[in-house]
């Protein structure tokens, strides 16, 4: 992994940004995110690098990357990738309504969530809707290098290149409206990560019994209240590593893990390295690729 993008550079007037490039034989070098991407493929081959190894590109795939976790593009020959990125902070914030709807809790919380994914989910959709896509964030590209600001516009197209990959998926069941209890437990979690939360703590807060808030929360979020608040403190440690100077062990414990053993388990777990590896990996030739290409100082 050959560095870390930051929101601070990806996101200097507003909550989302994107772009659509084309990759010959260099590709991008893997690297991670504190954000969340969403890169849809076209025309073109090339392979996929994460955690789990090397895969072949298919036009039509659409992968989303949970802050914290890595990916790169290797072997490539006239790929078409059209990257839409959003905050972090934003999606806790003027953006957290659409975990509200359920076709897009799915896409960009459950499954990348979901355990065993480090943080990645790959999904397809028809060849018409990624092209769509890819189309709508051209022109979000476009409205975001005006010299005027506009973000209305940028969310208008924020909103339609979801709602295109969303409707451009397999049909499936669909899910149902977030249950008031998991929105209220999702929200203590994403503030406290920190906090030694227990299970009957959390159920209580909602006046729920313990197995039923858990159970409900799967079914909403894809995992159990403890398996997301163990992603959420994998993202924030993530960005920690990347971001700060802070001993390792010391970052475990600013993200509720004391013990430095665990830490590192569990981080390996989730995000595919462990975390001494995750920075110095992030690290190694990060002000090289300060100095790469344009669409490596954006979304990547």
């Amino acid at each position: 992994m050959s560095a870390t993008l930051h929101e601070v550079a990806v996101f200097p007037w507003g909550p989302v940004s994107g772009g659509v490039h084309r990759l010959d034989a260099d590709g991008v070098e893997p690297h991670a995110h504190d954000f969340l991407e969403i890169a849809v493929i076209g025309a073109g081959r090339g392979r996929h690098v994460t955690s789990q190894g090397e895969q072949p590109l298919r036009r039509g795939q659409v992968i989303v990357l949970r802050p914290g976790a890595w990916h790169g593009f290797r072997g490539c020959a006239g790929l078409t990738v059209a990257n839409c990125c959003l905050s972090a902070q934003a999606l806790r914030g003027e953006l957290a309504a659409l975990r509200d709807i359920p076709m897009l809790r799915r896409m960009l919380w459950t499954e990348p969530v979901a355990s065993g994914t480090h943080g990645v989910a790959v999904t397809t959709v028809d060849p018409a809707a990624a092209e769509e896509a890819i189309e709508e964030i051209g022109l979000l590209q476009r409205d975001l290098e005006t010299e005027k600001r506009r973000p209305g516009r940028v969310l208008g197209r924020l909103v339609t290149v979801l709602g295109v990959l969303a409707d451009g998926r397999e049909p499936e069941p669909e899910a149902p409206t977030l249950h008031p209890a998991v929105a209220a437990t999702t929200a203590r979690l994403e503030a406290e990560p920190a906090h030694p939360w227990r299970l009957d703590e959390l159920a209580g807060a909602v006046n729920l019994d313990p197995a039923y808030l858990g159970r409900l929360f799967k079914q909403h979020a894809g995992v159990g209240p403890l398996g997301f608040l163990a992603r959420l403190r994998a993202e924030r440690a993530a960005t920690l590593l990347a971001h700060s100077a802070l001993p390792v062990a010391r970052v475990g414990a600013a993200v509720g893990w004391d013990d430095p053993t665990y830490f590192a388990r569990r981080f390996r777990t989730l995000v595919g390295l462990t975390p001494t590896d995750y920075r110095r990996r992030s690290r190694s030739t990060q002000s090289a690729a300060d100095e790469r290409a344009p669409h490596e100082a954006g979304c990547g």
